[in-house]
């Protein structure tokens, strides 16, 4: 008996609709497989994106502050007046603007009878280097630099009638730099030496700004003998402070100068400053970098930091994030409707209330006219003494002429 063979099952036409499916198959399995590679390669991409933006906002502040302090009076402290200026200087160039900077100067320098260059005020020998310039803007200046005016630019309970320029307006998305530089010692720094501020008054101002939500971050730099006694007692959060000297050590000064007769700079924020220097606003440079600039082979006392309040890494935090003013664009979600009304209300004015009118300058008198015109040709006046002496003349030829005998019609 033979064996059969089984058939192929289907038809012809069957077998041509089988043949043409399996590469419609394989081409979905592919689009499939595509779509899935593309969907893995998009959530990278948006989880990417998404780092870079927490990366972008991982400091959490979004505009600077700066409160610069020099309390010393007198000719012989003219080195912390320049501390102070220099730094101003700094921040200025690094971004923060005058209206965010709150410069306190217990002295005018500049304006000394002893100084052999007026309007000047120099941080590097032989007269290098001018802080003062054209556009210096002192906020509290003389006897205005007081504890009392200080702790209320920090905390805020200012008159309201205090001008915006001599207000600390911070928000808590605020970073604050606090500069100060004078003569302490174990737990104080003296004010024009007739007051002092205390580190216990210091930490409890900053508690005030805290709870008052006037800070993001604060960085504390302090220039005087015996410094690191004044972060000794802060309890705040989100503060890092520094100190040009441990307790029992005195912060000396540098850079002598012959014609001025007095130093010019501190050690420690002269060295700080030729750090800063070095650092421009799209700089990575960070904290760990600051806490080095001055060993003790340079500054002969002990620079001192404390970092144990701070919430973040020293090392993830750029300088800039203090001592410049990056600008930072927060990108939301969220559909915020404008008032249509607004939108034509520009549209509906008159042109002549667009139109504005050009500026103009007053019309002044030329400098050099001004230099060699003649002086106005002022009135006469008699003497002080003159007067008297007319009148003496006149008694005297009184009685000279009639005698003591006739006083008595006079008077």
């Amino acid at each position: 008996m033979r064996r059969g063979r089984f058939a192929p099952s289907g038809s012809a036409a069957e077998r041509g609709n089988m043949a043409a499916a399996a590469p419609a198959a394989r081409w979905a399995s592919a689009a499939a497989a595509a779509a899935l590679l593309l969907g893995c390669c998009g959530a990278v991409l948006a989880g990417g994106i998404q780092d870079q933006a927490e990366q972008f906002f991982k400091s959490g502040h979004t505009n600077n502050w700066a409160v610069l302090v020099c309390t010393s009076r007198f000719w012989f402290n003219y080195r912390h007046v320049a501390n102070t200026l220099s730094v101003y200087r700094s921040v200025k160039r690094l971004g923060i603007p005058d209206s965010h900077i709150v410069l306190m100067l217990a002295d005018d320098m500049a304006c000394n009878p002893r100084n052999p260059k007026p309007a000047t005020v120099f941080s590097h020998k032989n007269m290098e280097l001018n802080v003062y310039g054209d556009d210096v803007e002192v906020d509290y200046r003389s006897y205005e630099v007081t504890v009392e005016n200080f702790l209320r630019v920090l905390t805020g309970r200012i008159p309201p009638s205090t001008p915006r320029s001599k207000r600390l307006l911070s928000d808590d998305r605020s970073n604050i730099l606090i500069y100060m530089t004078g003569h302490g010692g174990n737990g104080f720094l003296k004010f024009q030496d007739s007051e002092e501020i205390t580190n216990v008054e210091l930490a409890d101002a900053f508690e005030q700004m805290w709870q008052k939500r006037r800070y993001n971050e604060l960085l504390f730099i302090i220039d005087t003998c015996q410094g690191a006694s004044m972060y000794e007692r802060f309890y705040s959060p989100n503060i890092i402070a520094l100190a040009s000297s441990q307790v029992g050590e005195d912060s000396l000064s540098h850079q002598p100068d012959l014609g001025i007769g007095v130093h010019l700079m501190d050690r420690y924020t002269f060295y700080m400053l030729e750090f800063l220097e070095e650092v421009h606003p799209a700089s990575q440079t960070n904290m760990n970098d600051l806490f080095q600039v001055c060993p003790k082979s340079l500054c002969v006392s002990t620079p001192g930091h404390r970092t144990d309040l701070f919430q973040r890494d020293p090392q993830n935090v750029l300088i800039t994030d203090f001592f410049g003013s990056v600008r930072k664009v927060e990108i939301t979600t969220e559909t915020i409707s404008l008032d249509r009304n607004l939108a034509g209300f520009e549209s509906e004015l008159p042109k002549d209330v667009l139109a504005t009118e050009p500026l103009k300058y007053a019309d002044q008198l030329p400098v050099a006219q001004i230099i060699h015109q003649k002086p106005k040709p002022k009135d006469w006046h008699p003497p002080g003494g003159f007067i008297l002496g007319l009148w003496a003349l006149i008694i005297m030829v009184f009685f000279k002429t009639y005698g003591i005998k006739h006083m008595k019609h006079i008077f």
